[in-house]
């Protein structure tokens, strides 16, 4: 049974099947200005014409500040939501449902594109200080400035307005990004929040920003559109963030409504030692689903239709998300389905791609 290729459905919204585009940054705003380009359509726009369930955007900032470069998008004025609903048709018009991804870097904030091979941006260069829940650096970035209790209010209110501009932009599902050692998970871990009032110390303090900005975004999505949040389950550091404490917040999670958890891992601590290998990250996305009662995504270094499959198969998830896989084959849904046994008929082919279908 290849369920892989199977219907899911998230509140109002039934997505053709399980295979996601995970989000992924394109450091290709090269006017700085947060506005979604040509680069954005093509790269997004490909893939919903390729069989992929749902597609979600790369981390697209709430405010200026909260861009991880220069060259990220943002959803925080009308210009932006402008033009992300020019590339929301179009997937639309392919038939397929497309979500963004709203975020804050925190203190990961203001550096330069990883190519580039540099860290913090300069003042001149475009580059701006940097905030998060303590004056604690990530590595040898530099060094921000802890938010004030009203700057934290202002920006639960900044993701809430980001989630209305998506909906004026017509995007099917909101992803709150909380992972990979932005704001929202440096919240988080003891390791990026020594804070000592209600934000910071005890499990409760740690999670109450994440919940605050759940509901907020809750409370401006429309009823029916679904929630998703990305996590990192782990800081694969002694002393930080636990897959315990994931499965816990999981829980809380889905009582303020969200709908699924999409489970990645790492990026709080340059010290992290991560075991990767095929599928490293899969444990975590079944110890959210089972231990914390809420729909789960698997993601990271899935790569094969078959091990995709057996994801499913084993209950680890109820969906799996491509993203460097989906860099290198834009056709990976297609090829999943030939060698998943879906036949031809069946499979998510554009009309116009029928002709190199395999046989």
């Amino acid at each position: 049974m290849t369920s892989l290729f199977d219907p899911i459905t998230l509140q109002e919204l039934t997505l053709g099947n399980r295979i996601w585009l995970s989000p992924m940054c394109q450091y290709s705003v090269e006017r700085q200005d947060g506005v979604p380009t040509d680069w954005h359509l093509v790269h997004l726009g490909s893939r919903a014409a390729l069989g992929y369930g749902l597609i979600l955007t790369e981390a697209t900032a709430v405010t200026p500040e909260g861009r991880i470069s220069p060259q990220d998008t943002g959803l925080w004025n009308d210009e932006q939501v402008s033009a992300w609903r020019r590339i929301v048709d179009f997937v639309h018009g392919q038939g397929t449902a497309i979500g963004v991804q709203l975020a804050h870097a925190g203190r990961k904030a203001s550096t330069y594109a990883p190519w580039l091979g540099q860290n913090s941006v300069p003042a001149p260069e475009g580059g701006w200080p940097t905030v998060a829940p303590s004056a604690v650096a990530f590595g040898d970035y530099a060094r921000p400035t802890a938010l004030t209790q009203a700057q934290i209010a202002d920006l639960v209110g900044s993701f809430a307005d980001a989630a209305r501009r998506a909906d004026q932009a017509g995007f099917d599902v909101v992803e709150v990004h909380a992972a990979h050692g932005y704001l929202l998970h440096q919240f988080l871990s003891p390791l990026a929040n020594t804070r000592t009032d209600q934000y910071g110390g005890s499990f409760d303090n740690r999670v109450r920003l994440l919940l605050a900005v759940v509901d907020a975004v809750r409370a401006a999505w429309p009823a029916g559109k679904p929630l998703l949040v990305r996590i990192s389950a782990t800081d694969w550091i002694d002393g930080g963030w636990s897959v315990a404490e994931s499965t816990e917040l999981a829980g809380r999670l889905r009582e303020h409504g969200v709908d699924l958890i999409d489970t990645s891992s790492g990026g709080l601590d340059p010290a992290q030692e991560i075991a990767v290998g095929p599928g490293y990250q899969v444990s975590f996305a079944r110890d959210v689903r089972t231990k914390g009662a809420v729909a789960t995504g698997a993601v990271g270094l899935i790569t094969e239709p078959a091990q995709a499959q057996a994801i499913l198969d084993e209950g680890s998830a109820d969906v799996v998300l491509l993203a460097r896989a989906a860099l290198r084959e834009p056709a990976w849904p297609l090829r999943a389905a030939h060698e998943l046994g879906v036949p031809r008929d069946e499979a998510p082919y554009p009309p116009q791609y029928v002709r190199g279908a395999w046989r």
